[in-house]
């Protein structure tokens, strides 16, 4: 589907792309922005001229999501201020931070796939030009209400990061696509860290209203950013209808046993990243070491850390199956969450290596779980991206809702144990199908156990009916390699 808020320079055929040499062809190049704003010459699609995506536009997409997903945490530690001044109780004010997720979770599954069919730089701009509107009526409402429903509309238009992360798996080379990932991935992860700090230092010497004129200072940068830096790609299902998204999202669950496989995953370990920062708060403030807030916060700064560590492994994640690098981090993940529950509650010097640990390792398996799922279909992404990170979503309220009243109730060995067990269930789930397993099998390990990804130069010498024979399909779909070569593959699922 293309928009008709765009002026076409030629609707002649164009030479297959990467993604989808059949819908390339009726992808026409775009002048101008939703027919008024010019788009830069150099930022134009053009088929005979693939876009070259170097480190600085990656990096300009893990800093774009840093300062969108900020969007969402920036009411979490100023709740306080927002109960004076509105003149209502604590647990009134508590509501905003559960609608701005419930709008983001919402933005996920209702927005989010739509970058399969349309022009993602139009759908990301005109995201953050909402995002940035509605945070000004933010800044200068005086009404309680007005202020939770702003609230909600933010969270559902601050999924931009989940459309960047197809777009970036799109527009990488082959060879450092999980690296790719994981610099925009460690952008959304350092936002929700980011976020809590900055909020809560700028309220603290002035006021809650500030928060949210830093914030659309911030999203006007972002804008002009991604107007000057997005380069535009071309609308990958032209025939898709915006119900044929969610039919073919339920399809995949029920016919690609991989993608039940990533979800399952990405679920438990949701739940365990969640649980550990949201008892991580009790376990420091109470018996034995009744720390303050500001210490607690601190323990932040190890959790960037962490996450800042992983984009310097990318080559690494680039070289491994992506398999094996999920079963690696999912081991280690274990191995740190069992030093959490030897002894979390006795010495801080375990749970400094636990924090460390947890965050590192969450995010490169989470990172090779994207890159997995991504491998399923090259015209998906954005929906396979979207039934990802509904898993992830839920897994957040599995980890908040259980892992606070077994820590409250039974304390903090029996919670941490709990989730030590929770990562058991993960590397079940994961061993279950092997590394190269065929797309149509439920388990097996079918194919080998090959540690290493193929070189492209010995891949592109794989025949079309081995392709097809791992796909477990009968017709194959033509797909341009980065040298150009064709090779078989699965057929699309609609």
């Amino acid at each position: 589907m293309t928009s008709p808020a765009e002026t076409i320079v030629s609707s002649t055929a164009t030479q297959p792309t990467p993604s989808s040499p059949a819908t390339a062809q009726a992808n026409p190049t775009f002048l101008k922005d939703f027919r008024c704003f010019p788009i830069p010459k150099r930022l134009r699609y053009d088929p005979d001229k693939p876009f070259h995506f170097g480190m600085l536009l990656n990096v300009s997409f893990g800093i774009g999501s840093t300062l969108v997903v900020a969007n969402l945490y920036y009411s979490q530690p100023i709740l306080i201020q927002l109960s004076a001044s509105f003149h209502v109780t604590y647990d009134e004010v508590a509501r905003i931070p559960t609608l701005v997720q419930a709008g983001f979770g919402i933005g996920l599954l209702f927005i989010t796939p739509l970058g399969d069919m349309l022009r993602r730089r139009q759908l990301i701009l005109l995201l953050v030009v909402l995002s940035t509107t509605f945070t000004i009526g933010l800044a200068i409402t005086n009404n309680l209400l007005v202020f939770e429903i702003i609230s909600f509309l933010i969270g559902l238009t601050s999924v931009t990061p989940q459309i960047l992360v197809p777009l970036a798996a799109d527009l990488a080379p082959p060879a450092r696509r999980g690296s790719a990932i994981s610099i925009v991935v460690s952008g959304f992860l350092l936002g929700i860290l980011i976020a809590r700090v900055l909020s809560g230092i700028v309220a603290n010497f002035t006021s809650w209203r500030i928060v949210y004129c830093m914030s659309i200072g911030i999203q006007s940068i972002v804008l002009g950013g991604a107007y000057t830096l997005l380069p535009d790609y071309p609308v990958k299902n032209c025939d898709l209808s915006y119900l044929g998204i969610f039919r073919s999202m339920a399809k995949y669950i029920v016919t690609e046993p991989l993608v039940s496989q990533i979800m399952l995953t990405n679920w438990a370990a949701s739940a365990c990243y969640t649980n550990w920062w949201v008892t991580l708060t009790f376990l420091l403030g109470g018996p034995p070491y009744h720390y303050s807030t500001l210490i607690i916060g601190l323990f932040g700064l190890v959790g960037m850390l962490g996450v800042i560590t992983v984009p310097f492994f990318g080559r690494l994640l680039d070289r491994l199956v992506p398999w094996w690098s999920a079963i690696v981090s999912t081991v280690l993940l274990l191995v740190f969450q069992a030093v959490q529950t030897g002894a979390g509650g006795i010495n801080i010097a375990a749970v400094i290596i636990s924090c460390f640990g947890l965050d590192m390792f969450r995010q490169t398996q989470s990172i090779s779980l994207s890159t997995l799922m991504f491998s399923i279909s090259e015209t998906a992404r954005s929906r396979l991206n979207a039934l990802t990170i509904i898993s992830v979503f839920l897994g957040q309220i599995t980890g908040t809702s259980v892992g606070s009243d077994v820590f409250v109730g039974y304390g903090w060995r029996a919670d941490s144990a709990l989730f030590m067990a929770m990562y058991i269930f993960q590397l079940t789930v994961l061993i279950l199908r092997g590394p190269h397993c065929p797309g149509n099998r439920w388990f097996g390990y079918k194919g080998g156990l090959g540690f290493w990804k193929t070189l492209p130069s010995k891949q592109s010498q794989l025949t079309s009916s081995d392709d097809l024979e791992n796909a477990g399909c009968a017709h194959p779909v033509v797909v341009r390699g980065e040298k150009g070569d064709a090779k078989g593959g699965r057929e699309e699922l609609r």
